[in-house]
């Protein structure tokens, strides 16, 4: 993606948007193939020497700062690394010791030469190794060893794609509407949302469409940057699904705010995902993995459903069913706050929904403020969630169930 020194928008009044190039234009296809075709001939070579190159082109360029981006985006798709037998930090502490009983080391006058042999010798490799590996591991020593190309009509979309995504790390609220759609549609947008743990609300029913409210990064004091990368890393996502409309509240680089709207019927931005969710969370495979081991009664797996809750919907991630009980629901939270928190929790109570657990990680609490009061149906952990202790929460949570309330026979 592109870093904010290289994104570039426009304002009118109250709304904004980027700045797109023609991705059509032969002009910028013809720079894209140049750059492409730069960074592919230095395969093998120093990073120094291919930067050193780029800059060269960018130099007898009109759109400095769009090269600059484009040139960004190939460099991500860059590998480099350290080519040396020996390992730098090893070459350079052997030489320098030999060095300071020897300080100074005057030029021409062989001492050099001598201790490098030396160095050499005691390394077990040739003297021109310890030179070429001396300084290898700085970045510009670096050489490049994979380059994932793309056609320069890909890299022109992914460059326009990129100019939206740094908008959004602006972002204070982002609305979503969508129309009705297939349950497995709407299901995997849902999922793709909480894939990229964004705190979210979701407010209508099947029949209606739905209003997704999203909270931005500039809306919260902690983590906002983190978050902002993965609000950015959602619109491809988004793309994917049809029927939505997006309203976007962008905090202007003026003054004030201004809206960033966006739907599925655009065809200038084309996502490069291949499928709805590039990655799940790992680790609620893990618990399902070693469930079976603690021999429960409780049955646990994924869960596929949206559960109405009148005015909205919740999406769990797990359900455990048992032979003799109702089913109970597990959502794990992505990034929170303790409002976000609450008002998830508002939403059950509303609906008078009881059969839930929802776990929510320490590490990725987006506030300084810690929850307090939390019902027993909370489960607050640091860093993941093992299965005996998501059994024992959900033990303790089914006999508090259990008991009479207050005033009962």
């Amino acid at each position: 993606m592109l870093t904010a020194d290289l994104a570039m928008s426009w304002q009118r009044g109250q709304r904004t948007g980027p700045r797109y190039i023609d991705a059509e234009d032969p002009g910028y296809l013809q720079v894209a193939e140049d750059l492409s075709r730069l960074v592919r001939e230095h395969e093998g070579r120093r990073r120094a020497e291919l930067e050193h190159a780029l800059a060269e082109y960018v130099g007898v360029g009109t759109d400095y700062k769009i090269l600059r981006g484009l040139i960004k985006l190939l460099l991500d798709r860059c590998m480099f690394e350290v080519s040396c037998s020996k390992d730098p930090a090893e070459v350079r502490q052997t030489l320098f010791f030999k060095v300071r009983s020897h300080h100074p080391v005057v030029e021409g006058s062989g001492l050099r030469e001598q201790l490098i042999a030396e160095t050499a010798e005691e390394l077990g490799c040739a003297p021109e190794v310890v030179v070429e590996g001396l300084y290898a591991d700085l970045p510009g020593n670096q050489r490049l060893t994979y380059f994932e190309e793309l056609s320069a009509k890909e890299l022109l979309d992914r460059y326009n794609l990129s100019q939206a995504q740094a908008l959004l790390y602006r972002c204070v609220e982002m609305r979503l509407w969508v129309e009705p759609q297939e349950p497995s549609i709407i299901r995997g947008l849902f999922e793709a949302i909480k894939a990229y743990r964004l705190i979210h609300t979701i407010k209508g029913k099947p029949s209606a469409g739905y209003e997704i409210r999203l909270d931005g990064p500039l809306s919260m004091f902690h983590r906002s940057q983190k978050y902002g990368i993965q609000m950015a890393v959602f619109l491809p996502a988004l793309l994917l699904y049809p029927g939505w409309r997006m309203r976007a509240e962008i905090n202007s680089q003026n003054s004030g705010r201004a809206t960033f709207e966006l739907s599925s019927d655009q065809h200038r931005l084309q996502s490069h995902y291949l499928v709805e969710i590039p990655g799940e969370n790992p680790w609620l495979g893990k618990l399902i993995e070693s469930w079976p081991g603690l021999n429960s009664e409780w049955a646990l797996q994924p869960s596929k459903d949206v559960i109405d809750l009148g005015e909205g919907a919740f999406i769990p991630d797990l359900v455990f069913g048992h032979p003799q009980r109702e089913r109970v629901y597990l959502e794990v939270l992505g990034y929170w706050t303790p409002r976000s928190l609450n008002e998830r929790l508002k939403e059950f109570e509303h609906a008078k929904l009881k059969n839930y657990l929802v776990a929510a990680s320490e590490e990725l609490r987006c506030s300084r403020e810690s929850p307090r009061g939390l019902p027993p149906n909370v489960i607050l952990f640091k860093k993941t969630l093992s299965a005996r202790e998501l059994h024992a929460a959900l033990d303790q949570f089914v006999h508090r169930e259990d008991r009479p309330s207050a005033g009962s026979e």
